[in-house]
C-alpha cells in the first residue's frame, strides 16, 4: 500500500510550488529553518516592545494624573508632551506627540504666488530666499515635499501683499492627517552631562 504523503513531507519555494522535502538539498532546509527561527524571535520580541512601549506610556500618564490629582487639576486628553527625570537627574523618560502634517489644493495657490514674488524680487538682497523657496519646494526620491521647509517660510517677516498671500494659503492648507506618540528613554553619567537615548532600534544596537 502505497505511502501517504502530507504537507509536512513538502516544502514551499519561491514560485508556490509544493517540492517534496527528500530533494530538497540538506543546507537549503537548514537555512530555511534558521531563517524561520530568527524571524520568529524577532516577530516575538516585536510584540514583548509594542507591549512595553502601551504599558509605559499608560503608566506615565496615570503618573502624570496623580500628580495633577495633588492640586484638584484633572486634565484632559493627552496630547501634550511629557518629560519625566529619575530623582538623581540621571534618567529621563519622555513622551513626545507629533501630528502627521499634509497639505490641500490650495497649496498650488500659494506656489503660484511664491512663483509672482520670486519673479518680480530683483534686488540681490532676496537671492538667499529665492533658493530657500526652491528648496521647499522640491520633492524627495518618494514624491513627497518637505513639510518642515514649507511651514519655514512662514518665520520670513516680508512686506509683500503677495508673499503674504501665499502664507496665507499655507496656513489655509494645512491638513492634519493624524498624530503619533513616541516613547522615548536617556540615560547619562552625571546630573549635569550629556544626555543619551538608550536604543531600543536594532540596527542602533
Amino acid at each position: 500500500m502505497p505511502e501517504t504523503l502530507s504537507l509536512d513531507d513538502f516544502m514551499e519555494d519561491a514560485r508556490g510550488r509544493l517540492v517534496p522535502k527528500g530533494i530538497v538539498p540538506e543546507i537549503d532546509r537548514e537555512r530555511d529553518a534558521l531563517v524561520r527561527e530568527i524571524v520568529d524571535a524577532a516577530k516575538k520580541l516585536q510584540r514583548k516592545m509594542t507591549e512595553f512601549k502601551f504599558r509605559s506610556m499608560g503608566d506615565v500618564h496615570a503618573f502624570v494624573e496623580l500628580s495633577a490629582e495633588k492640586y484638584d487639576v484633572r486634565l484632559g486628553g493627552h496630547k501634550g508632551n511629557i518629560t519625566l527625570v529619575s530623582f538623581d537627574g540621571r534618567l529621563k523618560v519622555q513622551i513626545s506627540n507629533a501630528e502627521h502634517i499634509t497639505f490641500d489644493e490650495r497649496l498650488k495657490a500659494a506656489k503660484t504666488l511664491i512663483d509672482e514674488c520670486l519673479t518680480s524680487w530683483t534686488d540681490n538682497g532676496r537671492d538667499e530666499i529665492k533658493m530657500i523657496v526652491m528648496d521647499a519646494f522640491d520633492v524627495d526620491k518618494d514624491g513627497c515635499l518637505n513639510v518642515r521647509q514649507i511651514l519655514g517660510l512662514r518665520r520670513f517677516e516680508i512686506e509683500d501683499e503677495t508673499w503674504q498671500r501665499a502664507m496665507e494659503a499655507i496656513s489655509d492648507s494645512i491638513q492634519v492627517m493624524g498624530s503619533k506618540s513616541y516613547l522615548r528613554v536617556y540615560e547619562r553619567t552625571a546630573a549635569d552631562g550629556r544626555w543619551e537615548p538608550v536604543p531600543l532600534d536594532l540596527a542602533a544596537l
